[in-house]
């Protein structure tokens, strides 16, 4: 085969929101490498690399425009030999644009703008951005290249022009979040824009958590015959190369790369996003570490696996907050897991704590003559008691509370406000609890650290004697399904029992959801797993009357607490 004609470097880095010095930096040390070490003519970088994704409303601070002017003359300055095609915000005659530029010794070769915005999900593009209009084709080594950013690649007009306008490499640099089936949602569209055009693809990917979105990388390369010749790690950093040749007779570009990493499966994709979520989240805002409140079940003991695998276990603190409802077994649970991980952990009861506020709000607690310690003020009380003690500690430790409820919780209202919602970060509130069940698993199969207890008896928020989650909600095997349904597909009541399932019961699981706004959104954020996480993605008003089938009355008594303490 003939010498190749372009060696290209996609860069699969993380970068962080805002920090335009210190991603400037990392962009200039990838060029670099990308050079000398793998001899690379272009390197190709994310979307927005030069700033970070998404930036929202930080895009009205004048002062960001200035700093990314900064930013791209310090990288032209300091980098030669070498294209660099750097994704940044560009505002030009009172308009903004999301853009990227080709750098070469010192000069803006060319400067392409977004045109299609996505305004759907998570993203809120049209809210910021003005659509360019514009091909730009960059000749570098006699090819023809022609720049995309994300969302241009999912329709089809965009790369038609591109083809038409004579370009024989399309590149797209991408920021573009991880939920569970992304992966192989983008290698069907890449293939659909192959197919259409008989162009090759590079595919340039962020990776890295940002609030409550991962981006999970997965950059690639797919030839003019829809075969994928590279497809890079998800979740991990790095400089993956690529060359470009010349067919016979200097015919038709091919490409030649030689790493082809498999995907991994689906629950491990999610395990490693939610360790990587956690990870970037505790490191970016600044963190000591992170606090966990372990009360040996099996939310919080997945909580806790996943912030020792992100932070490691010197940098996790667990503390265990047990009642006199609290079994002998949760405890011995707790703890166990606790050193198996190797992450300290602290015992601290509210047996004294609880009975002091309920003895200062007196009759207010138990109405005259009730003589009632059993009831849902009783219960929220400790839930309570246990969220001051562990914001306490973290105000001590400035390590972060991590939230450990999950999202049939979440979805039904089955949390209490300021007690197992307690915490800056959520991991477990995209996850349904069956997954929940399902992620434990896989971890103990990884190296067996979650008791077996923990995975086999029955859930309970252990705020009563004998309580368990099935007393106020369905089984989570008939629960989750119905709010799979109801939540991320927007199917009615209708369908869903139509579906099969108990209308009594959906409608109780619809007016629950439906009740329970007020609470879902004063919970912390957590990493986004599919299409319709709490945070982004779902956006419902709090005050409303709405009911699914006409009018009718809320839930009297709403759960109010959950198992995660």
């Amino acid at each position: 085969m003939s010498a190749p004609v372009l060696r290209i470097v996609l860069a699969q880095r993380n970068f962080t929101v805002g920090d335009i010095a210190g991603n400037a930096e990392r962009i200039v040390a990838s060029s670099e490498a990308a050079r000398d070490e793998h001899r690379a003519d272009l390197v190709l970088f994310p979307e927005c690399s030069l700033t970070g994704y998404p930036l929202d409303d930080l895009l009205y601070r004048p002062d960001l425009h200035r700093q990314v002017e900064a930013g791209l003359a310090r990288i032209a300055q300091r980098v030669h030999g070498i294209h660099m095609l750097i994704g940044h915000p560009r505002r030009e005659e009172g308009a903004l644009y999301n853009a990227c530029t080709l750098l070469r010794d010192g000069e803006r070769r060319l400067t392409y703008c977004k045109r299609n915005l996505p305004n759907y999900g998570v993203f809120d593009e049209k809210r910021h951005f003005t659509p360019g209009d514009r091909v730009h084709l960059a000749h570098i080594n006699g090819v023809r290249i022609a720049p995309t950013i994300c969302e241009d690649i999912w329709h089809q007009e965009p790369a038609r022009r591109i083809r038409a306008a004579g370009t024989e490499l399309l590149v797209n640099m991408n920021a573009s979040p991880f939920d569970i089936g992304k992966p192989e949602e983008r290698r069907r569209v890449l293939r659909d824009r192959v197919r259409e055009t008989g162009l090759p693809i590079l595919y340039a990917n962020l990776v890295g958590g940002q609030d409550g979105l991962v981006f999970d990388g997965g950059s690639m390369a797919v030839d003019g015959n829809g075969s994928i010749l590279l497809q890079a790690p998800l979740f991990r950093e790095g400089l993956y190369l690529l060359e470009c040749r010349r067919g016979a007779g200097g015919g038709r570009l091919e490409l030649r790369a030689s790493v082809t990493t498999p995907l991994p499966e689906p629950v491990e994709r999610v395990y490693r996003a939610l360790v990587m979520g956690v990870g970037d989240y505790v490191r970016k805002n600044d963190f000591a570490g992170a606090l966990v409140g372990v009360s040996g079940g099996i939310d919080s003991a997945l909580t806790l696996c996943i912030a020792v695998d992100a932070l490691g276990s010197d940098s996790v603190e667990a503390l265990l907050l047990p009642s006199r409802h609290t079994a002998a077994m949760s405890v011995e649970d707790a703890s166990e897991l606790a050193k198996r991980l190797g992450a300290p952990y602290r015992i601290l009861s509210i047996e004294r704590t609880c009975p002091a506020v309920l003895e200062t709000l007196g009759d207010d607690a138990f109405p005259a003559g009730t003589g009632d310690t059993e009831d849902t003020v009783a219960e929220n009380v400790q839930a309570r008691c246990r969220g001051v003690l562990l914001m306490a500690v973290s105000n001590r430790s400035g390590k972060l509370v991590l939230a450990t409820g999950n999202k049939s919780e979440a979805a039904v209202g089955y949390t209490t406000l300021y007690g197992d919602t307690v915490g800056g970060f959520a991991p477990l509130k995209d996850i349904y609890k069956t997954r929940v069940y399902e992620l434990a698993r896989w971890r103990n199969r990884q190296g067996r650290v979650i008791p077996d207890r923990t995975l086999e008896r029955p859930p309970s928020a252990e705020l009563r004697p004998n309580q368990t989650d099935q007393d106020s909600l369905p089984p989570y095997a008939t629960l989750d399904p119905i709010l799979e349904r109801y939540i991320e597909r927007d199917q009615s009541p209708a369908e869903i029992v139509r579906a099969g399932f108990d209308a009594a019961t959906v409608l109780q699981v619809a007016a629950l959801v439906g009740h329970s706004e007020h609470k879902r959104r004063q919970m912390p954020p957590g990493v986004r797993i599919g299409k319709r996480c709490f945070d982004r993605d779902r956006r419902y008003p709090i005050c409303s009357r709405y009911r699914e089938g006409g009018p009718s009355e809320p839930p009297s008594e709403p759960p109010g607490h959950s198992g995660a303490a």
